[in-house]
């Protein structure tokens, strides 16, 4: 035996000071208090996802009462030919799963700050002083900026798009029929890609925060922030056309810009 060995075999751990040694098994009552810890947590994150499920049925029951008057508001963007001929629909379901998907999607929007005040209220205990600081900055911030690209989808990009695509008849050759589920997935498509898009200053902000990235490096990368705005308003606009790309793009531009501005002054 070494005079390490022996050392270490005379020394007893105190009860309370030192720690058990790795390997060693945990005891019952260590285990049972590890195993209501994770049932406690289980329990938590199923009611309150309970609770997430019951808001959305409730946010879509409301919804669905309101649907018409959403119908009217989505219609809104399209040119006069859809207004003066109406929506058509081809199969015996189209209209009412239609309907229904506008509901689902007024019914989300609604149940929306129920559904992150309890995502907050589960995530927030175990967050550090720090983190919960840039959560309660963030999360407004977030969908603050997702309204503002929606709105602007709404009405800048969407009359534009619209317009010119179904002013291309080819020589007055071929007719717009327009079914109900195509335009309102078009219509929604467009709007949500636009509130996803308009995040950019969030997600700079939110990268400079934690280090990822500073606003040398930044501006040093500004000629690919502006391909890549290109980039992503030839995939989001459904026309090939230049007008309506630099509509999305130039936004996205100045955005890039705005979440360089937000990262030097905080």
């Amino acid at each position: 035996m070494t005079f390490f060995d022996r050392v270490t075999s005379l020394v007893k751990p105190v009860p309370g000071v030192l720690a058990p040694v790795q390997g060693e098994p945990v005891s019952e009552p260590e285990e049972e208090e590890l195993q209501l810890t994770l049932v406690e947590h289980l329990d938590e994150l199923r009611r309150r996802l309970i609770i997430i499920v019951l808001g959305l049925a409730i946010g879509t029951a409301v919804a669905f009462a309101l649907t018409p008057t959403l119908f009217q508001w989505l219609l809104m963007p399209a040119p006069a030919v859809i207004h003066q001929k109406g929506l058509v629909f081809t199969e015996p379901t189209e209209a009412f799963l239609t309907y229904f998907q506008v509901s689902l999607y007024a019914g989300i929007g609604l149940s929306m700050p129920l559904t992150v005040f309890q995502i907050l209220a589960y995530v927030v205990p175990a967050l550090t002083r720090r983190e919960r600081r840039l959560l309660y900055l963030f999360a407004p911030l977030v969908g603050v900026f997702f309204l503002i690209g929606v709105a602007f989808g709404f009405y800048v990009t969407l009359p534009f798009a619209l317009r010119y695509l179904l002013d291309f008849t080819i020589g007055d050759v071929l007719t717009p029929f327009i079914t109900v589920g195509s335009y309102i997935g078009f219509v929604t498509t467009i709007l949500f890609w636009m509130g996803l898009a308009f995040e950019t200053p969030i997600i700079i902000l939110f990268l400079s925060k934690i280090g990822l990235v500073n606003t040398r490096r930044l501006s040093a990368y500004r000629k690919y922030a502006i391909l890549i705005a290109f980039v992503i308003a030839a995939v989001i606009t459904p026309t090939p056309d230049p007008v309506n790309q630099a509509l999305v793009a130039i936004p996205l531009w100045i955005l890039y810009e705005l979440g360089i501005v937000l990262a030097r002054f905080t």
